[in-house]
């Protein structure tokens, strides 16, 4: 019986390959994009749930700041940890891991600059499953000169010989020896730090040697005593058996913090579940999961647009196969048999799109991975890709067959013999609704593709405050802060370098902040933070900032106690004469001398916050050099000569203003991307759809056609005819997508603080641009149906 049906099922394809042809190509494209988009939600939604203690580990923010400067700190200060494992009970361990960035890292005559170092406690090896392969799994640190790497680096400079015992050199002489290795992370972990040193090494660099000092009046000599430094990653992991509620543990660890430090209070803390540090904030609010929602829904849509095109197509041409389907009933056939017949035939048609789109699966993946960043594989041992893709496969065979072999099955045959049967109605119009659905989809994915391009574009084109342009930077090491006046000369003979300047922090990606200030008239509810910006005195002429008021620095003396506001730090302070006020940052007391005009100094998803400049050319470790364009590679080749004077062997790396920048919108830019390949797929899987009803529709009025040639309609009048039907359903499905459109692009934009206004030409660029692809894929069938000869539409009509 199966057999007889699946002999019958490739039979019809067979005798209908263009119709075939149709449905197999839309369905394979829509199972391409859908299983690709499905499998990156998934990919984003499994982040650090391979930690088998993952339900039980939180990382531990703070919210600091009131007015404009209030923000979620996802580092806070290194005594919590501590004092959280002594004194509450449900906590089981703790994991403090502060990053350092990037570093030269050598191995005999091997040296790269490597990325993702960090200091961090030996417990980071067993709260989370990053657990020793090679190396003393219950002292991962021997010393405070002990490192841990990762199998890859390991790899990379040891290459087959055993990397424990092993001396490396970190920076310019720091000897430190190889004590563990880890596995390399999964791609799915929030945490990737390649190089790990013991925090313990920290503590007595920064402050057992340095003896740090805290208002000009304590000495600190541990990191533990230390309430006001705001950088470290804090995790903690609770007993199996805890009981504490997530609100009584943040209230628990504000009283420490308060009572340890009152003068902060009040300090409200934050716990985040360890699955979703990836996409959410540490407040609960949006920091992802709304785009993998959206590009869920959309994957969904992709899938429904192509099974429509099938449903579409099977039931418009019911009435072709309503003899069929008679004299089947007429020799014995039951209704279920003809139902598993039609769903045998369809059944067949999805495996051949499944293989297909498998198959362009393999041959697109690495583009794909390349393109969206990902590193998904197609492994027969990954149990939960193949549940995505099961359930995929499963949910679209399902929606595209069901319907149509109920209607196929369902023909009275005595009726259908006598070509009295009519597909009815409801069923018509059920066919009009499915057209219109698919197109509003796509007009939704247009107007996301414009507004998304808009912005980015606007982000592109804004006037951001200063000056990035042919700027390029890098750290500097070493000697060369001290001998920055030496460097700068000689930089400055070469003709394609116009000028150098030095700061305390990335202009671009950001740096310190400080909520430790006072100022005269000050509310006592005040908590402003302070973006801090140690700079030299032309950092203002280097990038083209301006002054709004005062003057900036000179590189007088007395400059150590002067400072800099923007405009925002104004209104927040709300100085009506901010020049010559008092004003103290951390252990700084001084006098602000100028208030520099807003600039962006972080990304446009977030408002211009306080910032002051302070002059301490002593604490500037990034140098910048504006060249004239054409002259940057010679100015690079100079900055590598200066850099290897300081620096030897150890690779020069520099960046450019501008490419920093990009990378801030990276992730925008690759949804903008991914939403024009989106619209465009589901505009091609729609207009497949429509060019085969088109087809069908000509075929059934073949005769009508020749029958009003005959009588002296133009070929305009019958294009006309067989054109308006759909382009009424486009302009409702036009109608439809515009309020949905607007509402999501709005919800989206909330997301920046800078944004674009959705003005009502997006919505007609939207409009005219469906309805002009629609008409073209009509007009191809249309203008084929008028252009026929109409003696020969009488003599096969039927």
């Amino acid at each position: 019986m199966i057999k007889n049906y699946l002999k019958t099922a490739w039979r019809n394809i067979l005798g209908n390959k263009f119709y075939a042809s149709i449905n197999v190509a839309g369905l394979t494209v829509g199972l391409v994009v859908g299983l690709f988009m499905l499998l990156w939600v998934q990919d984003e939604l499994s982040y650090d749930r391979f930690n088998t203690k993952a339900d039980k580990i939180y990382k531990i923010g703070i919210v600091g700041g009131t007015g404009i400067s209030k923000q979620i700190f996802n580092n806070i200060i290194a005594p919590v940890a501590t004092y959280a494992k002594a004194e509450i009970p449900d906590v089981q361990d703790a994991v403090r891991v502060m990053n350092i960035g990037s570093a030269p890292f050598r191995y005999k005559d091997k040296v790269f600059y490597e990325d993702n170092f960090a200091f961090t406690d030996p417990s980071y090896f067993s709260v989370f499953d990053f657990n020793l392969i090679d190396g003393d799994k219950r002292h991962p640190f021997a010393d405070n000169n002990s490192v841990v790497i990762t199998k890859e680096i390991a790899a990379k400079y040891f290459g087959k010989e055993d990397p424990i015992g092993k001396v490396v050199t970190l920076g310019q002489d720091e000897q430190l020896k190889v004590t563990g290795v880890i596995p390399d992370y999964p791609a799915n972990s929030s945490l990737k730090y390649r190089i790990l040193l013991p925090l313990s090494r920290f503590n007595d660099l920064a402050y057992i040697k340095n003896k740090k000092t805290y208002d000009n009046k304590t000495f600190i000599s541990t990191m533990d005593a230390d309430w006001s430094m705001f950088g470290f990653q804090t995790f903690l992991l609770l007993k199996p058996n805890a009981t504490m509620s997530v609100a009584a543990l943040e209230k628990r660890l504000q009283a420490i913090h308060e009572r340890n430090k009152p003068e902060d209070a009040p300090v409200p803390y934050l716990s985040q579940p360890l699955p979703q540090m990836h996409l959410y904030q540490a407040d609960g609010t949006d920091g992802g999961m709304s785009t993998v929602r959206t590009f869920g829904i959309v994957a969904i849509m992709i899938l429904v647009i192509a099974c429509i095109n099938y449903v579409n197509l099977s039931t418009a041409r019911s009435m072709l196969r309503a003899k069929e389907v008679s004299m089947r009933k007429i020799i014995g056939a039951g209704k279920f048999q003809l139902f598993l017949q039609f769903m045998a035939e369809t059944t067949m048609l999805f495996v051949i799109a499944a293989v297909f789109a498998f198959a362009l699966m393999f041959v697109l993946l690495p583009y794909y991975n390349q393109f969206s960043g990902k590193q998904i594989t197609l492994s027969l041992s990954n149990y939960n890709m193949w549940l995505c893709i099961g359930v995929t496969l499963l949910g679209t065979l399902t929606a595209s067959s069901i319907y149509p072999a109920l209607l196929l099955s369902s023909f009275e045959p005595l009726k259908a013999l006598k070509g009295k049967v009519t597909i009815g109605i409801g069923n018509a119009a059920f066919r009009r609704i499915l057209v219109v659905l698919q197109f509003a989809v796509s007009v939704v994915l247009i107007i996301g593709t414009l507004i998304i391009g808009k912005q980015l574009k606007f982000i592109r084109e804004k006037n951001l405050g200063y000056d990035k342009e042919n700027v390029i930077g890098f750290t500097m090491r070493g000697d060369m802060v001290s001998k920055y006046d030496v460097i700068k000369n000689e930089l400055a003979k070469n003709p394609s370098v116009v000028s150098v300047t030095r700061a305390g922090r990335d202009l671009v990606t950001g740096g310190n902040s400080t909520g430790d200030n006072d100022w005269d008239g000050k509310p006592a509810n005040s908590n402003m933070w302070f973006n801090q910006i140690y700079a030299d005195k032309d950092i203002l002429s280097f990038f083209k900032m301006k002054l709004a008021d005062g003057a900036g620095f000179t590189g007088a003396v007395a400059d150590s106690a002067h400072f800099l506001i923007n405009e925002t730090a104004v209104k927040e302070m709300g100085l009506k004469n901010p020049i010559g006020a008092r004003l103290r940052v951390q252990t700084v007391n001084g006098t602000i001398i100028g208030v520099v005009k807003d600039f962006h100094f972080n990304t446009m998803h977030r408002k211009i916050e306080p910032a002051v400049f302070q002059y301490k050319p002593n604490d500037c470790w990034k140098l910048y050099i504006k060249t004239t364009g054409r002259g940057a590679q010679s100015a690079i080749a100079s900055a590598e000569q200066v850099w290897k004077q300081y620096n030897g062997d150890i690779p020069f790396n520099y960046v450019f203003l501008d490419d920093s920048f990009k990378k801030l919108y990276s992730d925008d830019r690759r949804t903008g991307s991914l939403f024009n390949i989106f619209s465009g797929i589901a505009i091609i899987i729609s207009c497949l759809g429509l060019f085969g009803l088109a087809t069908y529709s000509a075929q059934v009025k073949t005769r009508e056609i020749g029958i009003r040639k005959v009588l002296g309609a133009s070929v305009a009048r019958i294009i006309g005819l067989l054109a308006t039907e759909f382009m009424v359903l486009i302009v409702i499905a036009i109608v439809i997508a515009v309020p949905i459109g607007w509402y999501a692009m709005n919800a989206w934009l909330q997301d920046f603080a800078y944004k674009v206004s959705v003005t009502w030409t997006v919505f007609v660029l939207a409009g005219c641009g469906a309805t002009l692809i629609a008409l073209a894929t009509i007009s191809i069938q249309s203008v084929k149906a008028a252009l026929a000869n109409p003696v020969r539409s009488l003599k096969n009509g039927e």
